[in-house]
Formats: C-alpha cells, sequence, structure tokens
C-alpha cells in the first residue's frame, strides 16, 4: 500500500500547532503532505470524517517479557495489543531472563521485533544482570540501539553506579531511566502503607520508598548534568520534587501511569492482586497532585507500564502475587475519560504526553505528522463509549482492574510506517 490518504478528519498535531480539519496523505511509507481538501487518485481513501487523527501513540514502558517469559506475553501478542490501542512504538524494559545486559540479547530482542505490528525498541539494563552491582558497557549497548539504561522492575540502590551512570549516558546523548523505590522501605510489597493495607492486614509500601530515590536522583542529575528520566510517578511529593528540580533547571523527565491517575488505594478493596503494581495506588491526595502535575506541564509523559502476568500468578494475592497490570488497551480511553472528560485537559496536551514527548526523551523519529517523518498515525472516536472487557484483549493477560468499566475514546484504525497494522471491526 504505497499511498494513503486520510480525508475529512480532525488533526491534532501537537508539535505542528495543528488541530483543526485536514487531510493527511501518506506516501512510501511516510507523511508528505497535511492540508485541507488534498487529493490523490491513486491513494487509498480512508474516510475520518468525525474522528480524530494524531500521530502515532508512543508508550515509554512496556514488558513484553521476551525472552524468558513467553508464557506471559510475547514481543508478538505484546505489539498486537499496542496497536489496538492505538500505539505504533513501544519501548520495552530489560527486566526479561537473561536480562538485556549485552548486545546479545539486545540483538535478539531486535530480531524478534522485526515482524511486530509495532515499532518495538528496548532499554538496556543499567547493572549487570540487573543486580545493581556493576554497570553494562553503556557505550556497547547504545551503539547496538539500546535508546537509554534503567533496572526497571527494581531499583538501583547504590547512589555511585547512578551518578557513574549519568554520567557515561550524558556522553551517549541518552537518559538514566529510574524506577524509584528504596528497598530498605519495601516491607512486604505489596499495596500502599496507609488505611487499606492496616484493614488488610498488610505492612504495605510507603510513599517516602519513592519520595527519598527521587530526591537522590535529582541531586545526582544535578551534580553531572545527565538526563534523568523518572518512572511511574505515584506520590504527591514526587511531583513537587520534580516540579522544583525544573524550575532549577535539572535535566528531568518523568512519567506518570493511567492506573495512577485515575485509580486510588482503594481499588484494591475490589479488584485485589489486579489492582496490585510497583509503586502501588496511592490516596486521593496523591491522585490530586499529579493531576495538577499534568496540567502545569510537570508531567512529561503517559506511559502504560504495561505488566502481563497469569491468573494463576495473580492468584496468590496481595502479598505474594507478582506487581504489575497491563495497560496497553485502556490507556487511551482512560487518558480521555479520565484527563479530558474528567478534569478538562485539552486534547493537544494529552497528545502532546502520548506523542511528542515520548519521541523526545528517547530520541525517536516521529510523535509529529511533519512531512518527511514515519507514517504512524493513530486515528481515533474520541466519542465513543466502550466496555472494558479483558476477554477480548490482544494482550496473552488479563491483569487489570478496569473489567466492566465504561470508558470514552476508542481507536479506530493505527498505520504504522504506512501500513495499516489495526481497524476495529
Amino acid at each position: 500500500m504505497d499511498k494513503i490518504l486520510i480525508k475529512n478528519g480532525r488533526v491534532i498535531d501537537p508539535l505542528n500547532g495543528i488541530d483543526g480539519k485536514r487531510d493527511v496523505l501518506i506516501s512510501h511509507g511516510v507523511i508528505e503532505s497535511v492540508s485541507e481538501e488534498l487529493e490523490c487518485d491513486e491513494a487509498t481513501v480512508i474516510d475520518a470524517e468525525g474522528l480524530t487523527v494524531t500521530p502515532g501513540l508512543i508508550d515509554l514502558h512496556v514488558h513484553f517479557r521476551e525472552p524468558g517469559f513467553e508464557y506471559k506475553e510475547t514481543i508478538k501478542t505484546g505489539a498486537k495489543a499496542a496497536v489496538a490501542g492505538g500505539f505504533t512504538s513501544v519501548v520495552c524494559m530489560p527486566n526479561t531472563r537473561p536480562a538485556i545486559d549485552s548486545p546479545e540479547t539486545l540483538d535478539k530482542v531486535h530480531k524478534l521485533a522485526e515482524d511486530a505490528d509495532c515499532r518495538v525498541y528496548a532499554l538496556a539494563s543499567a547493572t549487570m544482570a540487573m543486580e545493581g552491582k556493576e554497570l553494562t558497557d553503556f557505550a556497547t549497548l547504545h551503539k547496538k540501539g539500546a535508546l537509554g539504561f534503567t533496572d526497571d522492575g527494581g531499583t538501583v540502590q547504590n547512589g555511585r553506579l547512578v551518578y557513574e551512570g549519568l554520567l557515561a549516558a550524558k556522553q551517549l546523548g541518552v537518559p538514566v531511566v529510574e524506577h524509584c523505590e528504596d528497598m530498605n522501605f519495601m516491607n512486604d510489597r505489596s499495596i500502599n502503607q496507609g488505611e487499606v493495607s492496616a484493614q488488610l492486614g498488610c505492612t504495605g509500601v510507603p510513599g517516602i520508598a519513592e519520595d527519598l530515590i527521587v530526591l537522590r536522583d535529582l541531586y545526582l542529575a544535578e551534580r553531572t548534568g545527565g538526563h534523568i528520566h523518572i518512572q511511574h510517578l505515584s506520590t504527591k511529593e514526587s511531583v513537587r520534587l520534580i516540579r522544583e528540580a525544573k524550575k532549577r533547571g535539572v535535566n528531568v523527565t518523568c512519567e506518570v501511569t493511567p492506573h495512577h491517575f485515575s485509580l486510588t488505594e482503594s481499588a484494591v478493596l475490589k479488584e485485589g492482586s489486579n489492582a496490585k503494581m510497583s509503586p502501588p495506588l496511592r490516596t486521593q491526595e496523591d491522585l490530586d497532585e499529579i493531576i495538577i502535575g499534568i496540567k502545569d506541564g510537570t508531567i512529561d509523559a503517559i506511559a502504560t507500564d504495561h505488566a502481563p502476568h497469569t491468573e494463576e500468578e495473580k492468584a496468590k494475592g496481595i502479598v505474594e502475587g507478582p506487581n504489575g497490570i497491563i495497560g496497553l488497551e485502556t490507556a487511551l480511553g482512560l487518558a480521555l475519560t479520565e484527563l479530558h472528560e474528567k478534569h478538562g485537559i485539552g486534547l493537544k496536551r494529552i497528545f502532546e504526553m502520548l506523542c511528542v514527548n515520548p519521541a523526545a526523551i528517547m530520541n525517536l523519529k516521529g510523535g509529529s505528522l511533519t512531512p518527511g517523518q514515519p507514517a504512524d498515525v493513530t486515528i481515533t472516536d474520541i466519542n465513543r463509549e466502550w466496555v472494558v472487557q479483558k476477554d477480548k484483549f490482544f494482550s496473552k493477560a488479563r491483569n487489570m482492574p478496569y473489567e466492566g468499566m465504561q470508558l470514552k475514546g476508542k481507536t479506530v484504525t493505527t498505520i504504522v510506517g504506512g501500513r495499516i497494522v489495526y481497524k476495529e471491526t
């Protein structure tokens, strides 16, 4: 399919300041033109009347579990879930088996991704085997295609390694990406320490576990000038710390997940371990500050932290069950429902966090409909009301706390490199 002409849609392209009725012409895998009343006789025409056309969504944070945990998810099934949710690019975390700490494992991931429906990138682990003892070879892994470095799934507890990692990553122009939790405060690694944990008899994880590592990493980024990217903010204090750091000129970016802007710890009472993740769902006060951080620009990106597990694993309960929920197929609907409909956040801002900023953070092409950019496009019906039904998901996994929830806003068509990879039936 060499040419596609998307007609009559509302085009929202935050990077180029476009929000209005436009046509989009795709030619040989790239954006050729965005303008009013385009015509092209040889193009396949998509009528987007009543629909919203945006750059393809980019997810900075997924766990596709391959290699090593294919029973949970594979790159192929994860990519199918991604495009069904409107995501044209994803960034995989390195907590696979083996961890992505060598050029050989990184090459394997890239090879597996060749036939995936979306663009699949990867971060390499910051330390060997993600054990937090010795830095990986940043330069070699970057040369092989690693977008940055992280021990996500855990935290680099040794501050000196983070310091040295920031210096090394700075030389390469890539971020150190941090999951921020001080293991000394993790207790039973269950849910937020508070009213709900007390009610359920769990020790719980206090917000200070996150705040301390955020504070440390902001200081190290300030000292080194390196780029620190903070993952899945969950506490009000972390948002405030990052806001103040940005005012000082610290090279920091950050992300928030849909579950942390849509749910509080009380969801655990109804959903059990399907509402368990790390960091955990927090209080209404924390959620309120996250919304403020989205509105004022403190928070840069929305990322899913898509983390598949089996039903048998989750059945082990709040303490023994693994952390994580899936999110690729609900993220856009949650953003439009919770942020746009409920909190009045503009569509331009939402798609900035889903397209423009993720591309900038990871130095990726895409994120806009600029002519010459890859033809990665998401077409959304922002008014479509639908009910979350996990048995209709493309992901292998079903672990999430949104079953039966009504959302507004759904992906209709996803285009990657000028190829239609998802079309709602």
